[in-house]
């Protein structure tokens, strides 16, 4: 028990009573629930810093099972989030996905990176909304360890390889692929931005651009590849 200080964001925020919110919040030390008494009153200093989607400092007390606010400094309120309803079905949509892959108590530093930036990545720039998505999509799946294979053929070790296997995580060459009738063909230019996806710093993630048709082929492979990891039906 004591005195808790970390910053987070919030993923999801739930009434209780008349004035009172549960929070979780998404911490580099995992997620966090956390009820704010009195947050929803009209002058409560905690209203602010308790919405959806909002970045801050938060000091909580920790009890023996719970966590109560205590006060909260805002960071980022991504605004242009909460103004653009496009924007924000895709930001929920990517908090979904985080909320079902983060738990407490764990190390989620580099997903909480992630996180923020594709949400600042939306928020602020005029990027295809389904090509953020995708991008943050198989940047999350390295990150929870299915990293695709993507140097040489999965199945004899081919380095010309043009075809995307779901079933066994990586790219085939043109022979072994005809024995794997859930591949897909693929663009050298998809090819590398997969690559780079695997590899880019954090905060160039989103630096890269590729034709509407590569962009297509980024999208059908990111979609297929979680829905498969994570065993859910993502829509987006």
């Amino acid at each position: 028990m004591g005195t808790v200080k970390t910053k987070g964001i919030i993923i999801s925020e739930n009434n209780m009573g008349d004035f009172d919110k549960m929070l979780t919040i998404l911490t580099p030390n995992g997620k966090v629930s956390c009820s704010a008494k009195g947050a929803r009153r009209p002058k409560s200093q905690l209203m602010a810093g308790t919405q959806f989607l909002c970045f801050g400092e938060y000091m909580m007390f920790k009890g023996s099972n719970t966590y109560t606010l205590n006060s909260c400094d805002t960071i980022e309120l991504f605004y242009n989030l909460r103004i653009d309803l496009d924007k924000l079905e895709y930001a929920s949509h990517i908090t979904k996905i985080i909320g079902d892959v983060t738990y407490e108590n764990q190390n989620t530093y580099k997903i909480l990176q992630l996180y923020l930036n594709t949400l600042y990545v939306i928020a602020n720039t005029d990027m295809d909304l389904k090509f953020i998505t995708s991008i943050f999509k198989m940047r999350l799946m390295c990150l929870l360890g299915f990293k695709p294979r993507l140097d040489r053929c999965v199945t004899c070790q081919n380095e010309e390889v043009y075809y995307f296997s779901f079933k066994d995580n990586g790219l085939k060459c043109t022979n072994c692929s005809k024995q794997d009738t859930g591949t897909i063909e693929i663009s050298e230019s998809t090819k590398n931005a997969l690559k780079y996806i695997e590899i880019a710093p954090a905060k160039k993630l989103y630096s890269f651009n590729v034709s509407d048709e590569n962009k297509k082929q980024l999208e059908i492979i990111a979609k297929i590849y979680t829905n498969d990891k994570l065993e859910r039906e993502y829509k987006i």
